[in-house]
């Protein structure tokens, strides 16, 4: 059932944003994105020895890293774990989850960032870097810990489409002909199983392209199989999409869909036989829905106009929205665009202030950002 966001009770306040700069710290008493709702990956990540507090009396005097210089690319804030980054769209959780991928829009590059360590470009994508093109989103194989196969979606001078890129390869089309439209039409793509893999495409303005199932514009669509070069035959899933924001598993087998539509921003739920319910929520001001990020009872969605994380409730048994969404870290990294599971029931969000936004000396930037206890309160 479809309800407005500025109906229903006040959601409450406190949240408390605790994080490490160098460990993602589990969550307490918090509502728990479980590390069900990602597929496992193995072996884990590993990185440089802990920091030790200099202040540590135990610690050898030469383990003590000195404090970090002053510069315009260090933010003070420890919940942020990459900074200076070009304009930033999805990211995705790297196994273990103690690292992600990130892409740059503009650049076509695609960045690992883990707290405690520098940005490291990994992959670059040729990509159309006029105003809502770029390299949109990425997805990891679900047996990436074997293959290293990369998904994304990417906008080019003549159409949107999915590439695969593999270690020391040119990007191969996966699926093309996608129309560009005009603007920030957007594009996600997000695995449900082994081998199928569902690509979120966005309208561009042009609402009976959306409606139309010959085509391409405005739909999620199923590609199995998604290995096989630019001649995949996709399946239509879900038609009437907007702006495309993003799509997020939460490890029951239902897949969460955010949408940008004239009447107003949307959530809607694909079942696990495939059955599109919703939308479950509509915010009709607009706040600007990207990236999302879904466990059982919660979704996690990236705002850039609200410049905060929605936190939508959800009954896990009937998959509706009992009460009305909150918003936490509101204004406090400015407007936000990607959302991935972390870490223990962590979020990670990019920022995308250098995109229509007032970037500060730090940004772009990948943060944390944990969810408060039963998934409600505004911050």
């Amino acid at each position: 059932m479809t309800r407005s966001s500025r109906a229903g009770r006040a959601a409450r306040r406190s949240f408390s944003l605790a994080c490490a700069a160098t460990v993602l710290v589990a969550l307490s008493g918090c509502a728990r994105f479980d590390d069900s709702a990602s597929t496992p990956f193995s072996p884990e990540p590993t990185f440089g020895a802990a920091d030790v507090s200099p202040g540590d009396p135990s610690a050898p005097e030469s383990s003590a890293p000195p404090p970090p210089p002053p510069g315009p690319c260090v933010d003070p804030d420890p919940a942020v774990i990459a900074t200076c980054l070009d304009t930033l769209g999805g990211l995705v959780t790297l196994p273990g989850g103690g690292a992600a991928l990130v892409a740059e829009r503009v650049t076509g590059a695609v960045v690992e960032v883990a707290p405690g360590t520098a940005p490291r470009p990994v992959a670059s994508i040729p990509v159309d870097p006029s105003p809502g093109g770029g390299l949109i989103d990425l997805a990891l194989s679900p047996t990436y810990a074997e293959d290293r196969l990369l998904y994304a979606y990417v906008v080019t001078p003549t159409d949107a489409r999915v590439v695969r890129i593999a270690p020391g390869d040119v990007p191969k089309p996966v699926l093309t002909g996608i129309p560009r439209g005009t603007g920030d039409v957007g594009g996600a793509v997000d695995f449900v199983g082994p081998s199928e893999l569902r690509v979120a495409t966005g309208s561009g303005g042009d609402l009976a392209a959306a409606a139309d199932p010959a085509s391409l514009a405005g739909k999620v669509l199923s590609i199995v199989d998604p290995r096989v070069d630019g001649s995949a035959v996709p399946r239509v899933v879900m038609s009437g999409l907007g702006r495309a924001g993003d799509l997020c598993s939460d490890g029951t087998g239902s897949q969460w869909v955010t949408d940008g539509a004239p009447d107003g921003d949307r959530l809607s739920r694909i079942t696990p036989e495939g059955g599109v319910v919703g939308p479950v929520w509509t915010w009709p001001d607009r706040p600007g829905v990207g990236g999302c990020a879904a466990a059982p009872g919660t979704v996690a969605v990236a705002m850039s106009g609200a410049r905060a994380v929605g936190v939508v409730p959800v009954d896990p048994e009937t998959g509706s929205v009992p009460t009305p969404p909150a918003l936490v870290a509101q204004d406090r990294y400015g407007r936000l665009r990607g959302a991935t599971l972390g870490a223990d029931g962590q979020i990670l969000v990019s920022t995308t202030n250098k995109d229509g936004g007032v970037p500060t000396p730090t940004d772009d930037r990948v943060v944390i950002v944990q969810i408060p206890a039963g998934g409600g309160g505004n911050d």
